[in-house]
């Protein structure tokens, strides 16, 4: 179910009364789309609108409802993670967190969930079955198990879906969540979930960029590195074209490659990861956001979250401290004019997908 009760009213020329927009238009410049987005993002305060790119966690994994429920409160979040529940629980949680932003005058979240064929099943309870990503064998099979999984999203009214994986499979947290080994089977199989995913309203994700599939160790414990040539960017290049809306980039750094070299920094928090690579070079438009913000990849690093925005993340996933890195943007903004456009180009980009995901009215 998505939220729709929240209505801007504004003196409208008579052509963009009643305009729909679906999320096909996310990529599509339109003067009246981004007149409704301006719209809003001038009815905002900044303390607002940096809210709009923090996505906490709840459920079994995330944090305490009462914590959530409180950012919530003060319009401090854009997004939720719903985070190994139920289905139940899930719609329970889109209820609650829709009446609270409806009740204040806040724009109604994003919810998303890890709803990859192999994960599903333990993220939400109750979800009709699926075969593990690494069963499924032709596109035909591809096609049927995406639809079943964004009807069962829809259902609850999740709205963005981090996945497809497009790793290869030789690390061992991939392993089984990627469609194998055979990029072209990887990417075919890819760019068929992300259009049966998104053809039904809900946002997909390939992850994890630059590139997890042939590093050694596991970013929820520690940093892990990419050494010498980035193998897998490539793979990005025709997701990107068949229009995926979302990237999530992974805390793995970069050594040994004159070009990105991070520097012993996670590539969320490292600006030719993000900016030059993934956003100038591969030009993609869409929503860039962190892998969560509390995995020992980049938990350690000092004001992680404001780091990740000023390398070009869009949205910060499950921060430790969400306060504390709205306050450090906020800051940052005051302190220096490029930094604050940018974060206000990442604002008005959330704002834009909810408006194509038809969370935000326009009429």
């Amino acid at each position: 179910m998505k939220s729709t009760s929240i209505i801007f009213l504004f003196l409208f020329p008579l052509f963009v009364l009643g305009q729909k927009f679906e999320l096909n238009d996310f990529f599509v410049y339109q003067p009246s789309l981004q007149l409704e987005v301006d719209k809003v993002f001038n009815s905002l305060n900044d303390t607002l609108k940096v809210g709009q790119l923090i996505v906490p966690a709840v459920g079994r994994l995330g944090k305490s409802d009462q914590h959530v429920i409180d950012l919530c409160e003060k319009g401090k979040i854009g997004g939720v993670l719903l985070l190994n529940g139920t289905v139940e629980s899930f719609t329970n949680y889109v209820n609650l967190f829709d009446s609270i932003c409806s009740a204040n005058g806040y724009l109604p979240p994003i919810y998303s969930a890890d709803a990859e064929p192999t994960l599903i099943k333990y993220k939400i309870k109750g979800s009709t079955p699926v075969p593990k990503t690494n069963k499924i064998k032709s596109i035909e099979k591809v096609e049927e198990v995406a639809q079943i999984i964004s009807d069962d999203l829809n259902k609850i009214g999740i709205t963005q879906n981090f996945a497809p994986v497009i790793d290869a499979s030789p690390n061992e947290v991939v392993s089984n969540r990627s469609f194998g080994l055979n990029m072209d089977t990887v990417i075919s199989f890819s760019n068929k979930f992300i259009e049966v995913t998104q053809s039904n309203g809900i946002v997909a994700t390939a992850k994890h960029f630059p590139g997890h599939g042939y590093v050694s160790g596991d970013t929820h414990k520690k940093l892990v590195y990419i050494d010498g040539q980035m193998k897998e960017v490539v793979n990005y290049i025709p997701v990107i074209d068949n229009k995926v809306i979302s990237v999530m980039v992974a805390h793995i750094a970069v050594k040994n490659n004159d070009q990105y070299e991070t520097n012993d920094m996670p590539a969320t928090c490292s600006r030719k990861i993000v900016t030059d690579l993934l956003k100038d070079s591969l030009n993609f438009r869409g929503l860039v956001i962190t892998d969560a913000m509390n995995m020992g990849g980049v938990v350690n690093v000092p004001s992680c979250g404001l780091k990740a925005i000023q390398a070009g993340c869009d949205v910060l996933l499950m921060p430790v401290n969400e306060e504390k890195d709205i306050d450090d943007i906020l800051f940052t903004m005051n302190e220096n004019i490029d930094f604050k456009l940018e974060v206000y180009s990442s604002v008005k980009k959330v704002i834009r997908l909810k408006i194509c995901l038809g969370l935000i009215e326009t009429e």
